[in-house]
């Protein structure tokens, strides 16, 4: 959602002291439709607004076509600087956008007047060639707003202080400067930790300063980081014999150029990119950068640039021997499927988008022969070649972050990111449905307007899982988990920690063998005696946020894209004993 450039903004009229929108309407926009510009500017919205835009169809934020019709290119680009100060001015259409889409785009003031101009003379190019008339707002019936029937995140006396752990260093000129994602601690356990920068890096980081491990940009041919949100070094995992056979396996995103892929679907629908799973064999454990080879294992095509495979984990506290060890689990949303019009390629055992996937690394029975399928999936047993027998559970609209939580019955734990209304914490049971994209929490979707959601009767129930927890669009707008913390925090302890990734808030949920308190509770942070909170530290409203653990150490770690910063939680406390 950072680089959604025009979220709200190209659809708010009569604000900044302008004639109301039935005026404005009719006022033809100034936008060039000089065609090498409107080819700038295609290339300019492909890299800035596509992961949550499209000109004819809602996305993550509303469709562009028409835009130009109804504001002059003066308009929008003052609302480009500064959209917060235009949706605080009361604009109802403002207003009721906001409360649709439920965020507020940053600033856009890095953008040149002229790259602003090419995309507006792409948008309004687009709407001539396609007759494209701008979003009308309209409210279903029955629907309903979830935050009235979700309860809302509880204060808590509980808080924690940072300290600055780790800057780094920046991989793009324009915001945001890093694109820092994911940690993991090396397997021997003696404090050094790896961090990707989705922008193609991994980073060594050893007493507190960070180094160049890995740069895949220079060793994949087609390999992309832009744009937005899900593209890039995705995620990587050590395998748990690490120390032995040196395996570090890895997702990154390649241009779409016609190769072929492990899955794919009707030639009719476009292909946006590919993800790809490899693995990489160290020649040396303990040299401080890669060297060696690399193996592709698994291509998959996906039709937009969003929802991608957002997280690959080796399952902890698992022992050689046990089923699980050395099973490597994968999340993978269902490519932007259900908002494109196709959700037919997602919520099926027949495809792998929208599932965690469950594969052995060392094995070779797959259909590509280049991985294991275990034998204790929950599918595999299915006769239909097309099911993916690498499914463990399904129905996700983008498993985000999933972990374990080993003192408490090994259950797996994953966050996923909603759509419009709810954030969901989930129990991951083996070959269980979770709903999307019929469901988005407790709540039925309409298949017409992913923005509404709607209670669900009896008769309606079916058999999907319900979130263990959730929060509604009120409390935050993008959910990123998440850990239960054993450590020298001690009243930290037995406690599932989460965030919310736009915001920046601070989340937790008492965890006990029995699940028996869905309660979401918020954690704040004190700096110098004073509240504060990730927006005030970082000095923006999308803070980018993601909670990390070492298992080895039971340390906690807060990254932040927008800054660069890696922090680490020193203090944990109630604040009744200070």
């Amino acid at each position: 959602m950072y680089r959604c450039l025009l979220i709200s903004a190209l659809f708010t009229i009569g604000s900044l002291g302008l004639p109301d929108h039935h005026a404005l309407a009719q006022k033809p926009a100034s936008a060039s439709t000089d065609a090498a510009q409107a080819a700038r500017g295609e290339t300019l919205f492909t890299t800035y607004c596509s992961s949550c835009h499209n000109l004819q169809d809602d996305g993550m934020g509303p469709r562009l076509g028409g835009v130009t019709t109804i504001r002059s290119d003066q308009e929008l680009t003052a609302f480009i600087r500064n959209p917060e100060k235009v949706i605080q001015s009361g604009d109802n259409r403002a207003v009721a956008l906001h409360q649709r889409y439920k965020t507020i785009m940053p600033p856009f003031d890095f953008l040149k007047r002229e790259e602003v101009d090419a995309i507006l003379a792409y948008i309004k190019n687009e709407t001539q060639l396609h007759k494209i008339q701008p979003l009308q707002l309209t409210v279903e019936a029955n629907a309903v707003a979830a935050d009235k029937l979700i309860a809302p995140v509880q204060k808590s006396p509980m808080r924690i202080e940072l300290e600055p752990f780790v800057k780094f260093p920046n991989s793009s000129d324009k915001p945001p400067h890093t694109r820092i994602a994911s940690m993991r601690a090396h397997p021997s356990g003696d404090g050094t930790l790896y961090v990707n920068d989705q922008n193609g890096l991994i980073y060594r980081i050893q007493n507190g300063q960070p180094a160049v491990f890995l740069d895949i940009r220079k060793k994949i041919e087609g390999f992309i980081n832009t744009p937005g949100l899900a593209t890039g070094l995705g995620s990587f995992a050590f395998h748990p014999d690490y120390l032995r056979n040196g395996l570090i396996y890895i997702t990154h995103t390649e241009a779409f150029t016609g190769k072929p892929a492990d899955y794919e679907y009707d030639k009719s629908i476009k292909v946006a990119m590919q993800w790809v799973l490899s693995e990489w064999k160290m020649k040396d454990i303990k040299s401080p950068v890669f060297e060696g080879e690399r193996r592709e294992m698994l291509r998959i095509n996906v039709p937009s640039q969003v929802h991608g495979v957002q997280d690959i984990k080796f399952a902890q506290g698992v022992k050689k021997g046990e089923p699980d060890y050395g099973k490597l689990y994968i999340g993978i949303g269902d490519g932007g499927t259900t908002i494109g019009r196709h959700p037919e390629l997602a919520h099926t055992i027949k495809s792998p988008l929208g599932t965690i996937i469950r594969i052995d690394p060392l094995g070779r029975n797959s259909r590509n022969g280049r991985y294991g399928i275990p034998s204790d999936n929950p599918f595999v047993k299915e006769t239909d070649p097309e099911v993916w027998k690498e499914i463990w559970a399904y129905g996700f609209r983008n498993p985000h972050r999933f972990a374990w939580a080993t003192d408490h019955g090994h259950k797996m734990i994953a966050t996923e990111v909603g759509e419009g209304n709810v954030e969901e914490v989930n129990i991951i049971e083996k070959g269980a449905d979770y709903g999307w994209n019929v469901r988005e929490g407790n709540f039925r979707i309409s298949a017409s307007d992913l923005k509404n959601v709607y209670e669900v009767s009896e008769a309606e129930a079916g058999p999907y899982r319900a979130p263990f927890a959730q929060y509604s669009h009120a409390d935050g707008s993008a959910i990123s988990g998440g850990y239960v913390y054993k450590g020298d925090l001690k009243v930290l302890n037995d406690k599932f920690l989460f965030g919310d990734i736009y915001n920046g808030r601070l989340f937790y949920l008492h965890f006990d063998r029995k699940l028996s308190d869905p309660t979401i509770y918020e954690m704040e942070i004190v700096e110098n005696g004073s509240k504060t909170d990730l927006r005030k530290l970082t000095n923006t409203q999308r803070v980018d946020m993601r909670i990390e653990y070492d298992y080895f150490t039971r340390q906690l770690y807060i990254m932040t894209k927008n800054d660069g910063m890696m922090r680490r939680v020193t203090k944990a406390y109630l604040e009744k004993e200070q």
